[in-house]
């Protein structure tokens, strides 16, 4: 594979590097190319695989559903440093014109602009455009409703109509129960069961052949006949009652009085075999003809008469067509004119046949049972299998775990890399020793860049990991009140999960107080945590948040510690995104609130930035430093993520069973549980969605889950996986922090009312449908065995005003879902067609509400005689019952049952109310009444109109940036403190500690030693944080990963004498190597040892011993300096040591109602040490245990107290 050309830097940065040290000019992330990146492997070949059926990843994306506007594709081309272009307005693509517009101004053409302006109210031009768009949108959903109620109720009288009060497509065949006591004059039947026995016994004819034709008995005139005009064959000529052969009257009505018998206007029909059978019947043209009056009156032939040869020809029986004379009779131009004149005089009947209309009507009606018995069926049964066997499946606990995977620190395909990686590691992971490679690594790593050895690949034990996987858990907050907050936290702190393996990401979607709530969102989220001291109070962060204008550019605070309860100690993140100065001075009710798509990508930018390496904001470096902290580990030891809504309460071991999907698979990218109803008998309106939440989970959601294809994973209870491991565990497959999915699910410049719909009302279904557009061979799944409780409205407004979000997202998702190809299946047996029938159903519930009632009241009037009547009640009973009986062999509860009458008593309201009520509110894009702001009107969706911009001020650095400012501010702080204290010695300085000396772990960006002067880098000090978080005072971070299988299968046993002289005298060999001191475990797979030396600056320094004998300024301190109580944190921003924060007074401290003091309930373990300086550290080195190490000396008096302390801690 040929190298990438080298990195070509400005000119500027030349001139720079020739008068200055290279550490001391920042890499510039404007290039003439884009930066390296690893390269994709492929075998050492040129080929590129083509579609397959088994293969996940296409090589061609699928289009974006909205495209990017110009902004994010500018963005990439950031001027030098990493900053955006300032704010320039640009033109808007809403004048653009495409089909959909030109057809919604088709349909609307009678509604001028003037007119919406004037009369109603639609001042400016997008809103215009909405409302034609809605009224465009609503037609073709009228339209669809037509065509489904047409063709159930009108398409077989159209196609089969009904003719002198019968139906042509129905007859009462002869000799069958149908026509008992029953005789046919003419083709109709008539009744006789009050007619007279004389001059003719019908009751005599009728019970040898019911239904028998009997018009040979009425007497007529061959002048009746008006067909037989100028006819000369003898049929046509001859007197049809020669003498007494017609004892009855004239043919008419006055007869049928007289004789009294009664028509029923049914027509008669004969089959093929029972025309076969009556003698001198046959069948010309379709009719049945009676010949028996004729054949009696001239029983001998007739010369000369080509009519009557072909009849005796035909009754005969020696005609090749039997009984049919239409072919004999056509044969001869006076046979054929004789046809008409026939079937006037002779008719009795019809073949018992339907007509071509009748026939495609029967056929539609047929095909229609037939497709929707197999979705009803298939879905059942399908259902049922999912809940039996293959649901247990995915929740068994996953095996070999001691398998050598790729390691966490392994960056993706197409992730930045600097030139000399070999590895393709990210630049945080620890250098440390590789493993060797897994099979499926031989022969696909060749290509990367500098073409590292396939033994030199970073790989790791899964034992490290273990069956519990790095799980965030993002809870989005708004307007909820502490009560349903603090049971949101409680339930995920208290799931059975390791509290190491969890990370609770909190999320204020600004500074709002809730309607009734007398604290706001913010405070009541920051009050819950245990704050970690060395953090600090938080300074803004800025961050590029989803919005237009001057919403672009948005500022949050990242409180950072653990949540507390019962016993749990859970690490936690709190986001609280509190807006800009000018917002906060303007926006008095909102400021910071972007929405819940913002909130949720605050988490899928970091991760995506984290996974490739890309430039971060400076909220998302805040969050690697803070997470790194109280996990232990790197961000990117992360895989999966929970998210969670801030009124769910989620069972303890659903957290559990959700990991154990994802293990089960690694093709599932997303998984969902099973969400219940928490208050469900508050209201009639609570009652009537319990079953409505049932049967979409048991019922849709399992049969989607059989094929991998589950089209809506609720925001309220959905686990997405970050990155998944390919099928070799060779490499990895970037899924939800994709830069496609990510920058898909982060536009703000929408312009259709489709584009609105996808974005501002449905994120969680949104999000599903791009991930399965992105990867339609990977697989959304259900899990039944995790479950969770939410609280549902329990007024009509609420569920009218959240409805109209779900039916409008539900209908133009699956629009977009419906066009994906690949999904699995095919024809009328794939999830597309099931997609279809969903998009079809959802349009046309109105309809099919009406078509019901109008069947059910039809049925009851009119019960069904035939099969064809039967069909639609049998649709009908398998629709409502095979959901009842599912409800009995999934949960064998019976209390179901009643809930589903509760749900069919309120079908108006879900099929009728709901629907037309969204369909006419297409362009309302605001969250309505479901989550309401003290003080606040009609929202707007986060649709503001607002002038469009290039980009914002936020800068964009690489983590590498980043890290080197930190560690400069952290030297030139140091150096600061150094002067102070020599010109102002002693412990205070007017009542303000003394300067604390830091340590800093190693890295590869430190080696500036020189350059501590104010620079450049001076920009970006507030921006890197007040804090340092490996300062000598902090305990280290927690190892949360396991210890791989060599260092445990090679570990020495310990004696119980040993042990006994470790505990009293501690351990004789210490690590100095300054190497070894790193603090932060990280991606290399091992973990930290709490022992291990601690360094810091010092004027004194020392002297290296021999061979390198320089002077080292990092001196040795203690791991277990006392830290400073929680009402003075140190920050290194302050020469003065005090608390700072950039927006202290104007902000987010000025709007918490508790003045911006953090809570700290481990205040007792920070308290100073008895008679130890806060400023300085211990004269006595402590032991290996710590301050309770009986060489300290404070403890010298204590020792058989120190001992027995130790012997616990141990």
């Amino acid at each position: 594979m040929p190298q990438p050309p080298p990195l070509q830097f400005p000119a500027e940065y030349s001139s720079q590097r020739l008068q200055q040290r290279p550490s001391d000019v920042p890499i510039p992330t404007t290039t003439a190319r884009a930066p390296p990146r690893r390269m994709p492997s492929s075998g050492g070949n040129n080929l590129r695989r083509a579609k397959t059926l088994v293969r996940p990843e296409r090589g061609v994306a699928p289009a974006p559903l909205i495209n990017p506007p110009a902004p994010l594709i500018a963005s990439t081309g950031a001027g030098a440093g990493g900053i955006l272009p300032s704010n320039t307005p640009s033109k808007s693509p809403a004048d653009s014109w495409d089909a959909w517009r030109i057809f919604s101004h088709i349909v609307t053409f009678w509604a001028p602009p003037f007119l919406l302006s004037t009369i109603g109210g639609m001042k400016d031009k997008p809103t215009r455009q909405a409302w034609r768009e809605k009224i465009a949108l609503c037609l073709i959903a009228l339209f669809i409703g037509a065509v489904v109620g047409f063709a159930t109720m009108g398409l077989d009288k159209v196609l089969c109509p009904k003719q002198t009060g019968f139906s042509g497509s129905q007859f009462d065949r002869v000799n069958t129960s149908i026509t008992q006591g029953t005789v046919s004059v003419h083709g109709i039947l008539f009744n006789i069961s009050n007619s007279d026995t004389s001059p003719v016994n019908f009751f005599t004819l009728a019970r040898n052949n019911s239904g028998v034709d009997i018009t040979y008995l009425f007497r007529r005139k061959a002048a009746d006949y008006k067909k037989c005009d100028k006819m000369t064959f003898k049929a046509a000529k001859d007197d049809p009652c020669p003498g007494s052969t017609c004892p009855l009257g004239a043919l008419g009505n006055a007869t049928f009085n007289t004789v009294r018998i009664v028509s029923t206007g049914r027509p008669v029909g004969y089959d093929w075999d029972q025309v076969a059978k009556l003698p001198n019947f046959l069948v010309l043209d379709g009719f049945v003809l009676n010949f028996s009056p004729y054949i009696a009156a001239n029983p001998r032939p007739v010369a000369n008469d080509p009519v009557d040869r072909a009849l005796r020809h035909v009754l005969s029986g020696n005609a090749a067509g039997g009984k049919d004379a239409t072919l004999h009779f056509s044969n001869n131009q006076v046979t054929l004119n004789a046809i008409p004149c026939l079937n006037e005089r002779y008719f009795a009947g019809t073949i018992d046949k339907a007509s071509s209309g009748c026939f495609v009507a029967s056929l539609f009606l047929y095909v229609a049972l037939l497709v929707v018995l197999s979705i009803v069926i298939a879905r059942f049964a399908m259902a049922c299998i999912f809940s039996w066997f293959l649901s247990r499946d995915l929740v068994r606990p996953p095996k070999n775990l001691g398998r050598k995977v790729i390691s966490p620190a392994v960056m993706p395909e197409g992730a930045n890399v600097t030139v000399d990686n070999k590895n393709g590691t990210a630049p945080w992971a620890k250098k440390g020793k590789m493993g060797k490679a897994p099979p499926g690594l031989k022969g696909q790593r060749q290509s990367r860049v500098g073409q590292a050895a396939v033994s030199n690949t970073p790989v790791i034990s899964m034992a490290t990991i273990g069956s519990e996987l790095f799980c965030v858990c993002l809870v989005t907050c708004y307007s909820e009140g502490k009560e349903s907050i603090k049971g949101t936290l409680d339930s995920i702190a208290l799931t059975d999960y390791s509290d190491s393996r969890k990370l609770l990401f909190i999320v204020c979607d600004g500074m709002i107080t809730g309607a009734g709530e007398k604290q706001s969102t913010p405070d009541i989220c920051v009050g819950l945590l245990d704050a970690d001291p060395r953090f600090g109070n938080p300074s803004p962060m800025g961050y590029v948040a989803v919005g237009l204008g001057s919403k672009k550019e948005n500022r949050a605070f990242v409180y950072a510690g653990h949540y507390v309860v019962k016993g749990h100690r859970t690490p936690c993140v709190v986001v609280v995104k509190c807006g800009t100065e000018q917002e906060a001075a303007n926006d008095k009710k909102k400021p910071g609130n972007r929405g819940k798509r913002d909130s949720q990508l605050i988490l899928m930018n970091f991760f995506s930035r984290v996974t490739y390496n890309d430039r971060m904001t400076p909220l998302d470096y805040d969050l690697f430093r803070k997470i790194q902290v109280l996990m232990g580990v790197t961000p990117d030891f992360f895989e999966v993520t929970l998210m969670v809504d801030a009124d769910t309460r989620v069972q303890p071991d659903s957290l559990t069973q959700l990991v154990n999907c994802m293990h089960h698979d690694n093709y599932i990218m997303g998984v969902c549980g099973e969400t219940r109803i928490a208050n469900k008998t508050d209201s009639w309106v609570t009652t009537i969605q319990v079953y409505e939440y049932f049967i979409s989970h048991h019922l849709a959601k399992a049969f989607e889950s059989v094929f991998g294809g589950v089209t809506c994973l609720p925001g309220c209870f959905s686990m997405y996986r970050l990155k998944a491991r390919k099928i070799n565990d060779d490499d990895w497959v970037p899924l939800l922090c994709k830069p496609e999915i990510v920058r898909e699910y982060s536009q703000s410049e929408v312009t259709t009312l489709h584009q609105k719909n996808l974005l501002l009302l449905g994120e969680d279904r949104f999000l599903t449908t791009i991930l399965l557009r992105t990867f339609p061979n990977r697989k959304m799944m259900f899990c039944p065995q995790a479950k969770c409780k939410t609280i549902v409205p329990d007024s009509f407004s609420v569920l009218l005003s959240q409805r109209r979000r779900w039916i409008n997202s539900t209908i133009h998702n699956l629009m977009e879902l419906v066009r994906v190809q690949n999904l699995c299946g095919t024809f009328c047996f794939s999830m597309q067609f099931v997609v279809f029938m969903d998009l079809v159903g959802t349009v046309a519930l109105p309809v099919a509400l009406i078509i019901m009632y109008w069947l059910v009241v039809q049925l009851a009037l009119k019960p069904p005689k035939t099969f064809e009547q039967l069909i639609p009640l049998m649709m009908l009973c398998s629709v409502v019952g095979l959901p009842a009986l599912l409800i009995l062999i999934t949960t064998r509860k019976v209390v179901y049952v009643f809930w589903m009458f509760i749900y069919l008593a309120a079908l108006p309201v879900w099929n009728f109310i709901l629907p037309v009520y969204a369909f006419w509110h297409f362009d309302d894009f605001s969250w309505g009444e479901t989550r309401k702001v003290e003080g606040e009107g009609k929202q707007t969706g986060h649709d503001d109109a607002g002038t469009l911009a290039e980009g914002t001020q936020v800068p964009l650095r690489r983590w590498e940036d980043w890290e080197r400012s930190r560690i400069r501010k952290l030297k030139r702080e140091a150096q600061r403190k150094r002067e102070l204290d020599r010109s102002f010695p002693g412990p205070f300085r007017g009542g303000v500690r003394g300067p604390e000396q830091y340590s800093m772990a190693f890295s590869e960006f430190n080696d500036d030693t020189t350059s501590l002067a104010p620079s450049e880098d001076d920009r970006w000090g507030a921006q890197v944080g007040g804090y340092n978080e490996n300062s000598s005072q902090w305990a280290p971070p927690p190892a949360t990963l396991m210890p791989e299988d060599e260092l445990l299968h090679n570990a020495e046993t310990v004696g119980g004498d040993e042990l006994e002289a470790m505990l009293e005298r501690g351990w004789e060999d210490r690590p100095q190597n300054r190497d070894s001191s790193t603090t932060m475990s990280s991606g290399g797979g091992q973990f930290s040892d709490r022992n291990q030396s601690r360094f810091q600056l010092s004027d004194q320094g020392v002297v290296m011993p021999p061979p390198g004998g320089r002077f080292d300024a990092y001196a040795p301190v203690s791991t277990r300096t006392p830290s400073p109580g929680p009402g003075l944190i140190q920050s290194p921003l302050s020469p003065t040591g005090g608390a700072t924060s950039a927006l202290d007074s104007k902000t987010h401290i000025k709007r918490r109602s508790s003045g911006g003091r953090l809570r700290h309930d481990s205040e007792e373990l920070l308290r100073h040490t008895p008679g130890t300086s806060p400023s300085s550290p211990s004269t006595g080195e402590w032991g290996p245990l710590g301050p309770l190490d009986p060489h300290h000396p404070q403890q010298q008096n204590n020792s058989s107290r120190s001992n027995m302390s130790a012997g616990k801690r141990f």
